[in-house]
């Protein structure tokens, strides 16, 4: 069984395929046109996949706090602001020195903040990309197997008949494995 996992370009494939037919014998031509060849579209799989959702909601959970903390600094920041544009008429130089340190400090602090959690969020979604990426090659690979097909094509097709686009099917008996799992 052959089974082409990612990537391949449209050339790639050709060549693949010219290798495999061409050395055939008549016989084995013929046998080789009941191959039963699927497309899967990775990029609907990846974004519609009830374990994709499931991994979102549980990053935007997880970062929550984080965020909640970022808006209140950003909040407390404005407000300052607001205070030292309203009162710098009436303000000493000491004091003026000391507000704009705080501003200074309270804005690096913010900007901190803010770089933390766009770093720490985008680990997180990359980890969780990356397992997600091999969960549905998991899910492909057994549905294909399971289902008798010769070789399935994801990434890298430019043209494929929705006769053999099998993304939907594939998405379906991935959501029948997620409930019957009860993962959520």
């Amino acid at each position: 069984m052959i089974f082409v996992k990612q990537r391949l370009g449209i050339a790639t494939l050709a060549v693949a395929l010219i290798t495999i037919f061409g050395g055939m014998s008549i016989a084995q031509e013929q046998e080789a046109q009941g191959l039963k060849v699927g497309v899967v579209n990775v990029p609907v799989l990846m974004e519609r996949a009830p374990h994709a959702k499931v991994a979102m909601d549980a990053l935007q959970e997880e970062f929550a706090p984080l965020q909640r903390t970022i808006l209140a600094k950003q909040k407390e920041l404005e407000e300052l602001n607001e205070k030292v544009e309203r009162d710098l008429a009436v303000m000493g130089e000491t004091e003026r020195r000391s507000v704009g340190k705080e501003l200074r400090d309270l804005q690096r602090e913010v900007q901190r903040l803010q770089n933390e959690f766009k770093d720490d969020l985008n680990l997180r979604r990359n980890e969780e990309l990356s397992m997600l990426q091999q969960s549905l090659l998991k899910e492909v690979q057994d549905y294909a197997q399971t289902t008798g097909y010769d070789l399935v094509i994801g990434d890298g097709v430019l043209y494929a008949n929705s006769a053999v686009n099998i993304t939907e099917l594939v998405l379906r008996a991935m959501e029948a494995n997620f409930e019957s799992t009860g993962a959520r």
